[in-house]
C-alpha cells in the first residue's frame, strides 16, 4: 500500500497519522472535516473499493482537493481542475524563532480569514488553525502577516498559508515567519516542506533563496464523484 516516500501521498499519510483526530474515514478513504480543510485522499495504491468509499464519504456535491495524487480518478469521476505544482523540501533553511511573531489561535480566526480572503494563499477554513502552529506579526494591532503548519505526514510538516497584507509587503515579514515556523518544525525532529503552483515563479524563487529545493512536480487535483458512482 505504501509508496517509497510519505511525501508522495502527503494528504493520506497526514490523515492516517498526526491528523487522525481531524479525519473522517470510510474504509481506507480519508478526508478532513469539512470546516478544517477540503483535502481528501485514497491510499497509495487504491482499488475500486477505495474509490467507492471516497465517493460515499464525499457525496456528489463535494469537490475534494488532493496534492500529489497517486492515481487518476477512475471512470465515474469528474476532474474539475488540475493545476501543475511543485513540492519543495528544506535543504538548509535558516530556521530561527522570531521574537515579534505571536501564536495565533481560534480567537484570531476572523482576522486570519480576512487576511486570506485578501491575499489568497490557498484554502483556509474556520478550523484550519487546528492543523498545527500558526504565527502572525501585527502592526498597529492588526494582523499584517501570517504563516502556519498544514499537512503532517510522518517526519515532515508542510508550511502553508504564508501571506502578507499588501500594505506591509516588502518588509521581509513572510521570510521571518517561514524561518520561525521552520524552527518549530525542526524542534520536533521533523523536516519542513511546502507546495507552490508551478507558474508562481516569484514564490518558488523566494523559497529557493531561503533554502528549499524542488523535490518533484505534483498536481493539485479537484474531482468529484458523478451521480451513479457505485458506493460501498
Amino acid at each position: 500500500m505504501s509508496t517509497s516516500h510519505p511525501l508522495d501521498n502527503p494528504v493520506w499519510w497526514s490523515l492516517a497519522g498526526a491528523h487522525a483526530h481531524l479525519a473522517e474515514r470510510q474504509g481506507r478513504a480519508l478526508r478532513y472535516r469539512s470546516d478544517v480543510s477540503p483535502f481528501a485522499a485514497v491510499p497509495d495504491v487504491p482499488d475500486a473499493a477505495d474509490w467507492a468509499d471516497l465517493a460515499a464519504l464525499l457525496g456528489p456535491d463535494t469537490v475534494p482537493l488532493t496534492t500529489g495524487a497517486v492515481a487518476a480518478p477512475p471512470p465515474g469521476w469528474q476532474t474539475m481542475f488540475s493545476v501543475d505544482g511543485v513540492q519543495m523540501v528544506d535543504e538548509g533553511v535558516a530556521a530561527a524563532p522570531d521574537e515579534e511573531a505571536v501564536q495565533l489561535g481560534p480567537g484570531d480566526v476572523p482576522e486570519m480569514l480576512d487576511l486570506v480572503a485578501r491575499t489568497k494563499p490557498g484554502p483556509f477554513l474556520p478550523r484550519t488553525v487546528e492543523m498545527g502552529t500558526y504565527l502572525g506579526i501585527r502592526r498597529d494591532g492588526a494582523l499584517a502577516a501570517m504563516a502556519g503548519e498544514r499537512l503532517r505526514p510522518a517526519g515532515w510538516t508542510e508550511i502553508s498559508a504564508v501571506c502578507t497584507d499588501p500594505a506591509y509587503r516588502g518588509q521581509g515579514l513572510a521570510t521571518r515567519l517561514i524561518h520561525a515556523i521552520a524552527a518549530g518544525i525542526r524542534a520536533r525532529g521533523e523536516t519542513p516542506f511546502l507546495h507552490a503552483a508551478a507558474d508562481n515563479t516569484t514564490a518558488i524563487r523566494l523559497y529557493a533563496s531561503l533554502g528549499f529545493r524542488v523535490r518533484r512536480s505534483t498536481p493539485f487535483i479537484g474531482a468529484r464523484p458523478l451521480d451513479g458512482v457505485p458506493v460501498s
